[in-house]
């Protein structure tokens, strides 16, 4: 039996594991996005209703402040466990291996469809947002943003969730202590987060740097096309750790590799 090709195996994988996206936690996922977007838009009507013009500042907000800095690292915390990870825990990863099929290729297979449910909400909540009262002009960086960090924070915490026994704790301290820091943070620090990239593609920040900050330094941007390339070329790095370290990780019936 000749073992399948690398595409062959992440196509098999994402379409058998696909309908376990649409389950619970797909729709916790959805959610994350659906209600802070939703209650926006109820907002919205209820002033437009009153006579009052939508806020551009009230959408800056929501897309940094709730978006980008809550929503996106959860839906990541949430989505990446449900993967290969969820498998060895459960002690059900050697019956994906009994096939001679590439095992490197099995964590990108199971975290596509994650990818692609992810993508689909977050350009619906970016369209939302317009509706709110978005700057059209800013749509387009602002999808590219959302998607381009999806891929990435999708593709990090699933590489730390095989890496680490916690992954999800050590996740959580990535997205909610660094990430908010790296505005006192030299340049260089600076461009080490999935911050720096999305403002610099969504062309805003939510906030600037205040001069009485200890170690304040300038916040810098880079180039759209540029940033949207580390983005992706981080998810693909990651992809291709997570893949080196599952082939490289014994994996038994015990499940002791889940244990730590």
């Amino acid at each position: 039996m000749n073992a399948p090709s690398p595409l062959a195996t992440v196509r098999a994988t994402a379409m058998g594991y696909a309908p376990r996206v649409m389950q619970g936690r797909g729709w916790v996922v959805a959610g994350l996005l659906a209600v802070p977007v939703g209650l926006s838009l109820v907002i919205s009507m209820v002033a437009r209703i009153k006579g009052m013009d939508g806020d551009p500042a009230e959408v800056l907000r929501i897309f940094h402040e709730v978006l980008v800095k809550m929503m996106l690292p959860i839906m990541a915390l949430v989505a990446a466990p449900a993967g290969i990870r969820e498998d060895l825990e459960q002690r059900t990863l050697p019956l994906l291996l009994v096939r001679p099929a590439p095992a490197w290729a099995l964590p990108l297979g199971k975290g596509l469809p994650w990818f692609v449910w992810g993508a689909a909400w977050l350009v619906l909540a970016a369209l939302g947002l317009q509706a709110v009262g978005g700057d059209p002009s800013l749509l387009l960086g602002r999808i590219a943003a959302l998607v381009g960090a999806w891929w990435g924070e999708l593709a990090l915490m699933t590489l730390v969730g095989l890496l680490f026994k916690r992954g999800t704790l050590w996740g959580a301290l990535y997205f909610f202590i660094w990430e908010p820091l790296v505005r006192i943070f030299p340049p260089f620090l600076q461009r080490l987060t999935f911050t720096h990239h999305i403002e610099s593609l969504a062309g805003s920040r939510a906030a600037q740097v205040q001069t009485h900050q200890l170690l304040a330094q300038e916040q810098v941007s880079t180039h759209p096309a540029v940033a949207l390339l580390a983005l992706l070329a981080f998810g693909i790095i990651c992809w291709a750790l997570a893949g080196w370290k599952l082939h490289r990780t014994p994996v038994g019936l015990a499940g002791s590799e889940a244990e730590g």
